[in-house]
């Protein structure tokens, strides 16, 4: 298992309910796909300069351990989820 750590950001014009939902959504996806370390959702915050005409967004910060293959379902699956508009996952030293 190798140590990752992932930031996405989700669109804060949606609805309360539909951040609630994607913010679950990947929790739970890391939970099942690997070893989730921590989990923590900053909130609103504005962001350094407008990515598809938002000014703000919805910060989720996680740490996890996961197989070298997950990061890449990972991101194909915040590409094709509606709401993210931006995301990272960076490898951690160990």
């Amino acid at each position: 298992m190798v140590k990752y750590e992932t930031i996405f950001i989700i669109n804060s014009e949606l609805e309360e309910t539909v951040v609630k939902s994607l913010v679950e959504k990947f929790k739970n996806l890391l939970e099942t796909s690997g070893q989730l370390e921590s989990f923590d959702e900053w909130g609103k915050r504005k962001l350094a300069y407008p990515i598809e005409d938002c000014n703000e967004g919805y910060y989720v910060l996680s740490n996890f351990s996961a197989a070298p293959t997950f990061p890449h379902e990972l991101e194909r699956i915040y590409k094709i989820t509606d709401g993210i508009i931006k995301y990272m996952i960076l490898k951690k030293d160990s």
